[in-house]
């Protein structure tokens, strides 16, 4: 065989490796999060506890769904159903209800209003608690924040409260619910008024996690400006390796982090961007499919638990970055 051919066939053999490579960490990333449901249950908070988290189930949802999981999906929403709160809210781990929580919740039964159309008034209840803790300002509140404190008195950005008016807004928009939209775009005149809503601070409670949260609701709201303006203190602190550090100062990566920056840039239009997160997951993803919550030296975010959380926005970005999301 001429040399020239040759170098075409370990070529297009090279591409197909690469392909299914792509393709299989997409697969493994959605097995691990069947494996690590519990039966008749939600999903799992990571793989060292079987504490199942109805916040990150109802947000998987959505993700399962759009992979082709419809039936999981299906059996989820009827699940998180069961678990409501009487004042529409969803427990956390720690059997107390926030926020955000339910807002997340929000989203999975968006998802699959049209197959399972008595979810409906489940969606409303927890709307409708929702908008119950939006204070006058337009600040979005919470029963508590104590999953929220870090160590050293540090506490996660409030301001990653910005992605629970998204699924609100959509259900308003979907529900033709006045009421749900006036308040979703109530509370985002809040935000956009913080001076420092954008900036990447050197410390844990804005980790890439939470200000990925931020950017992608931002991007979600037509905020296009804002997260340009965010992700480019990101862009700036961006190693050759194309690790992001979980926040300036530091060395380490956030797996989800990286995954939601992805996402955002996606959404703002940089595709290449978010080819570069894709590509560092697809690095350091364990061989169960799953992922640690920190990668590197100082890790302070579950360098040793595989979150869950990190799989839902990893299948995310693997559908949008290869054109396979179905809306």
């Amino acid at each position: 065989m001429p040399k020239k051919e040759e170098r075409m066939l370990i070529n297009i053999k090279g591409q197909i490796m690469n392909f299914t490579k792509k393709r299989n960490s997409l697969e493994k990333a959605i097995d691990w999060v069947k494996n690590h449901r519990i039966t008749n249950s939600g999903i799992v908070v990571h793989h060292k506890t079987k504490d199942v988290t109805p916040e990150v189930t109802g947000y998987l949802i959505t993700s399962l769904y759009h992979a082709g999981e419809k039936e999981l999906a299906l059996e989820l929403a009827h699940w998180e159903m069961t678990v409501q709160q009487p004042d529409g809210s969803f427990l956390a781990p720690d059997q107390i209800s926030y926020t955000f929580d339910t807002a997340q919740v929000v989203r999975g039964f968006l998802t699959v209003l049209n197959d399972i159309p008595e979810v409906e008034s489940y969606l409303r209840r927890a709307c409708d608690f929702i908008v119950s803790q939006i204070d006058s300002d337009g600040e979005i509140q919470t029963p508590s924040y104590n999953s929220w404190r870090l160590s050293k008195g540090r506490e996660l950005s409030r301001y990653c409260n910005l992605f629970v008016i998204v699924p609100l807004l959509e259900a308003g928009k979907k529900l033709n619910e006045e009421k749900y939209t006036n308040e979703a775009l109530r509370s985002l005149e809040f935000y956009k008024k913080q001076s420092d809503l954008t900036e990447f601070k050197s410390d844990l409670g804005t980790l890439s996690h939470i200000f990925g949260y931020m950017m992608e609701a931002l991007a979600d709201l037509g905020e296009l400006e804002l997260a340009q303006k965010g992700l480019d203190q990101a862009a700036a602190i961006q190693k050759q390796d194309g690790a992001i550090p979980a926040y300036p100062g530091v060395d380490w990566v956030c797996s989800t982090g990286m995954a939601q920056l992805g996402l955002a840039w996606y959404k703002i239009g940089n595709l290449e961007k978010a080819k570069e997160m894709l590509t560092y997951l697809e690095k350091i993803q364990n061989r169960s499919g799953g992922f640690f919550g920190g990668y590197g030296k100082g890790a302070e975010y579950f360098p040793n638990e595989e979150i869950c959380w990190a799989n839902k926005f990893f299948i995310d970005l693997c559908l949008l970055v290869r054109g396979g999301h179905n809306d």
